[in-house]
């Protein structure tokens, strides 16, 4: 699943390749994914745009093609954008001024593209916790001290802080060492400085290395990432834990798979 340095990495190469590049023609190849307005409005709002400026929010894209309009894309679970040729899997193909086309593929179907006068007024969008690189320390520890929700299932919830998924929280808990069964209250006041570190710190690894292509994600070249190559945690049940080599265990948290070490996440 796309979390913040994947769509962090979108991002950034999309600004690169198509800013000030005009949208010549839509073609809607699976109509689930366009949620608003209607398919035929849709298309004939998008075409003919120019692409302004992107955006990112937490895990969503957003392109700025008119002071007032924004076409929005929520990658969800499987969603990714390739740029170059037309692709025969692409959900939604963007024809550009340039030659090439902007193709959002989604396996699973489970993404969302809206197109909108404003994003700002999303509901999803206005609930959205601040990122882990805006927020202050002493804002951190407020959120944790005052629940008692397991610290691996806070840091999912984006209503509090947002743009963190499931392969980030497990590896920032693992470096952090802290069990991420653990009440998020009772964390100590050093132990929260040090998880927020390490959260940063991951995010900002994730950025540097491309993202993590442990699923579907590839980047906008169709390249996969570099990041699952550097996770000490994620995915790796039943092997030796690389600080102490007692195993890996796997549970479920917040209906997500989470492995940890035992021995070293306390």
């Amino acid at each position: 699943m796309p979390e913040l340095p994947e769509v962090e990495t979108i991002k950034r190469d999309l600004q690169k390749k198509i800013i000030d590049k005009k949208i010549i023609d839509v073609k809607i190849n699976h109509s689930k994914v366009i949620k608003e307005p209607s398919l035929e409005e849709f298309k004939k709002e998008v075409t003919g745009e120019t692409v302004r400026d992107i955006e990112r929010k937490a895990k969503i894209l957003i392109f700025k093609l008119k002071k007032d309009k924004f076409l929005i894309i929520h990658l969800r679970i499987s969603g990714w954008i390739l740029y170059g040729d037309e692709n025969e899997k692409a959900r939604v193909v963007f024809k550009l001024s340039d030659g090439n086309v902007l193709n959002y593929m989604d396996q699973r179907v489970l993404g969302e593209l809206r197109l909108r006068k404003d994003y700002k007024d999303l509901k999803f969008i206005q609930k959205l916790g601040p990122e882990p690189f805006q927020i202050k320390l002493d804002h951190f520890r407020d959120i944790l001290k005052k629940r008692k929700t397991k610290i691996k299932a806070l840091l999912l919830d984006q209503n509090l802080i947002s743009g963190i998924g499931n392969i980030y929280a497990q590896e920032a808990l693992f470096l952090a060492k802290i069990d991420p069964r653990r009440p998020a209250n009772s964390l100590s006041s050093k132990e929260t400085e040090v998880l927020l570190d390490k959260i940063i710190f991951v995010l900002k690894a994730g950025i540097k290395h491309r993202g993590s292509s442990v699923d579907d994600y590839r980047d906008t070249k169709g390249q996969r990432g570099g990041m699952e190559k550097k996770l000490k945690v994620y995915a790796r049940k039943g092997q030796p834990c690389l600080t102490c080599k007692g195993l890996i265990e796997k549970i479920s948290l917040a209906g997500r798979g989470t492995c940890f070490c035992p021995r070293c996440q306390r």
